[in-house]
């Protein structure tokens, strides 16, 4: 993802006729170009082949390609994909591999999203991401994990909480409070703490308030998004920086942005401001909004503007060629629940630009519609291609609306059958949720067993 002309990859667009023909002024024609390029995507999945690993793209580096995060990243896009599309061709195996992931939680014995196989090297930000794609199949009504395994909304609370305590290891640090990158203290990247991590955990408290009506949630929300600004890691310019190091007090900031750190935060603000009409929320939501349509789309097009504009120091890595998609999807999702974000993407038609020149892309390969960025192929770049597409189904209102705890069509209950998940949803699995944090406290208690368990002696550091 790292084309010296901008966005989503312009090499190629100048093409008279690109493989993938869409007509974007049809619905039909953008579904039916998304089930290939979900075809695609999926074809890059090994995970349930003998020999393989459940759940997973493949190994990590250097022997494998994908770190564990970027399989989240794979069951997130497929939910999306049946969200806009209404094609549940992929929701069995999609359900499959989370559920293959979720840290070995049916005795509940585990850590939510915490598989044993990735303790050591793992990050906050990664066991967040999956727990967001647990909690987006929770508020989409998607289908729901077999007999015997926790609820979506389970999942998501217990690494809530796992974060939450987390967090409270450090209050005399870096403006006494946030999250570090990695989890485990012998780990390289311990002693930085960044931004990516305490905005997933910002992203969790925000949703899991809209959609329990737990407040506590949404107050760490606010919480997460203060020290972030307190500390430098957004500016008064609604900049998002990487992060800094605890050894230094976080004064030295890494000034890099990235484009999924602005979309997971947009899309946390988005939830708040939908469920508390806050003009605090209003505020911060509008300013990142404008700053990331400003910055990140130069002339219209998506850039990560860190690794693949012309003059950069360095190429995009695997795991950054992640990152467009996450930003698209983020939008997508944000629209729907915040008049700002929706009007902003009206009035500046990046969405249908970007993906415009995505499709473009896509005309190599043995069926003629791989897409590509300068040369680079991968399960990355269909990804990103697809959540272009699925951004502009989503500004021409199409999709299923986040639901909350308890009405018709919402997710979160247990595991008690292989059903679709369109039942009342009423069961929160861990405490019913209220004004209080009932639920939060239960889902502690195995968080802080679980850990125990599984760190012995270096729980005193993480609990």
């Amino acid at each position: 993802m790292y084309a010296p002309t901008l966005g989503l990859l312009l090499a190629g667009a100048g093409s008279a006729l690109a493989a993938l023909d869409v007509d974007f002024k049809s619905t039909a024609s953008i579904k039916a170009a998304a089930k290939d390029v979900a075809f695609d995507v999926m074809s890059y999945y090994k995970g349930n082949r003998t020999g393989k690993i459940l759940g997973l793209l493949g190994d990590k580096p250097p022997a494998g390609e994908y770190y564990w995060w970027n399989s989240a990243l794979l069951w997130s896009t497929m939910i999306d994909y049946w969200r806009y599309t209404g094609d549940d061709t992929y929701n069995a195996v999609t359900v499959e591999g989370l559920t293959a992931q979720n840290g070995h939680m049916a005795d509940r014995k585990g850590i939510p999203f915490l598989h044993f196989n990735w303790t050591v090297g793992t990050g906050n930000d990664d066991q967040g991401f999956w727990a967001m794609a647990g909690l987006q199949a929770a508020e989409l009504g998607f289908s729901n994990p077999p007999a015997g395994q926790p609820s979506w909304l389970d999942l998501a609370k217990g690494v809530f909480e796992a974060l939450a305590i987390r967090w409270g290891l450090d209050a005399t640090v870096c403006s006494n409070g946030g999250l570090r990158w990695m989890i485990v203290p012998m780990d390289a990247g311990y002693n930085y703490k960044n931004t990516i991590s305490n905005a997933v955990f910002a992203n969790l408290g925000a949703r899991l308030a809209r959609y329990t009506g737990n407040t506590t949630y949404g107050e760490w929300a606010d919480k997460s998004w203060t020290w972030l600004t307190e500390v430098g890691f957004i500016d008064a310019d609604s900049s998002v920086f990487d992060g800094a190091h605890v050894e230094k007090n976080c004064s030295d900031l890494n000034p890099i942005q990235w484009t999924y750190t602005a979309g997971v935060l947009i899309e946390t603000a988005a939830f708040m401001y939908n469920e508390t009409s806050s003009k605090t929320w209003l505020n911060r939501l509008t300013a990142l909004t404008n700053h990331t349509l400003s910055h990140f789309f130069p002339a219209s097009i998506l850039a990560e503007r860190a690794c693949e504009l012309p003059n950069q120091a360095s190429k995009c890595t695997g795991d950054m060629r992640f990152l467009k998609g996450i930003l698209l999807r983020s939008l997508a999702s944000a629209a729907p629940l915040a008049a700002p974000v929706r009007e902003a993407l009206d009035s500046a038609g990046v969405l249908k630009a970007t993906a415009e020149a995505a499709v473009k892309t896509c005309e190599g390969g043995v069926r003629g519609r791989e897409c590509s960025w300068e040369g680079e192929v991968g399960v990355q770049e269909e990804m990103n291609v697809l959540a272009a597409m699925m951004g502009v189904l989503a500004q021409g209102g199409e999709g299923k609306a986040v639901g909350k705890q308890g009405a018709a069509g919402s997710g979160g209950q247990s595991g008690t059958g292989s059903g679709s998940g369109n039942g009342d949803g009423s069961q929160g699995g861990s405490g019913e949720a209220g004004s209080g944090n009932e639920g939060a406290k239960s889902a502690g208690a195995t968080v802080k067993a679980g850990m125990a368990m599984m760190f012995g002696g270096l729980v005193a550091a993480l609990v």
